[in-house]
C-alpha cells in the first residue's frame, strides 16, 4: 500500500535544530517532502515562529502533535509545562490556521486512562495555562513524577473533547491517540532503568508483545485521512489489550 504522507508535504519540529535537519535530511532521503524548523513548544514566542513557518508553506491540513516527556523527568512543573501547558498552546495557535477538513491529533497514553475523572482537578487539566492549575494538580500526585505524567495525559484527553465544538465550528477535527508500550527511544529507556516491570507488562499484553512505531502511525494516518472524517473529539487507545490487563493486576 503506498504511504499517502509521500503526497504530502511535512514540517517537523524539534526543540534541536539538530535533530530537525537530521530528520528532514532522512526523510528527504526516503522519498518524502519534508522541511522543518526548531520549536521550544514551552515558548509562545517560538510558537508563533512555528506557526508563521507553517503559514508560509500553505494551508494546514494536519497537526500531529507528539512532543512530551516521561515520569522520568523529575522537575514536576517543567513535565507539567511540556506536556499538558504547551498541548493547549500548541492547539490554541494552530486553531487560527485550521479550515474545513484540518485534522489534529494530539498523543496522550494509556496511563491517561488510569486516572479518574475529578471536578477538582479536571477543571485544572481542562485549563493548564490558568495560574494555579499546576499547583491544583499537584495535591493529587504526592510528588511521584509517575503519577503527573498520567494525569498530564488525561489533560491531553479533556482538552480533545474540550476543543471539539470549537475545532468543529470550522468543519475542522481533533482527535487523541493513546498508545501503549512502543518500542520508541523513550520505551527503550524505561525498560533500562524498570526491566522487571517492563517485562511484566510484555507478558499481561494480550498480544504478548510491544507495539511497533509503524503501528501508531498507520493510525494517524487513518485519523488525518478522509476515511475518518467523522472521528472527532475523542481517544484512540492504541495499547495491544495491555491497559485493560493492567488495571486487573
Amino acid at each position: 500500500m503506498q504511504d499517502p504522507f509521500k503526497n504530502e508535504d511535512l514540517i517537523i519540529t524539534d526543540y534541536s535544530q539538530e535533530a530537525v535537519d537530521k530528520a528532514v535530511e532522512t526523510l528527504k532521503k526516503e522519498g518524502y517532502r519534508a522541511t522543518g524548523i526548531a520549536c521550544d513548544i514551552t515558548n509562545k514566542g517560538d510558537i508563533e515562529k512555528l506557526v508563521k513557518f507553517v503559514s508560509d508553506q500553505g494551508s494546514l491540513k494536519a497537526l500531529v502533535h507528539t512532543a512530551g516527556v516521561s515520569g522520568t523527568m523529575q522537575d514536576l512543573e517543567k513535565l507539567y509545562t511540556i506536556n499538558l501547558v504547551a498541548t493547549d498552546m500548541l492547539t490554541n495557535a494552530f486553531y487560527e490556521l485550521a479550515t474545513k477538513n484540518t485534522v489534529a491529533v494530539l498523543f496522550s497514553s494509556m496511563m491517561g486512562h488510569s486516572v479518574p475523572a475529578n471536578d477538582k482537578y479536571d477543571e485544572a487539566l481542562r485549563n493548564p495555562q490558568k495560574t494555579g492549575s499546576f499547583e491544583t494538580v499537584s495535591q493529587f500526585i504526592g510528588g511521584n513524577s509517575d503519577i503527573l505524567y498520567n494525569y498530564t495525559k488525561r489533560g491531553v484527553r479533556l482538552l480533545t473533547k474540550m476543543n471539539a465544538v470549537k475545532w468543529g465550528q470550522k468543519g475542522a477535527r481533533i482527535v487523541s491517540v493513546s498508545p501503549g508500550i512502543i518500542e520508541t527511544p523513550m520505551a527503550v529507556k524505561a525498560a533500562e532503568e524498570h526491566p522487571e516491570r517492563m517485562e511484566l507488562m510484555r507478558k499481561v499484553t494480550p498480544l504478548q508483545r510491544n507495539g511497533s512505531p509503524k503501528e501508531i502511525a498507520d493510525v494517524v494516518a487513518f485519523l488525518v485521512s478522509e476515511k475518518a472524517s467523522f472521528i472527532t473529539g475523542t481517544d484512540i487507545l492504541v495499547d495491544g489489550g495491555l491497559f485493560d490487563n493492567i488495571k486487573s493486576l
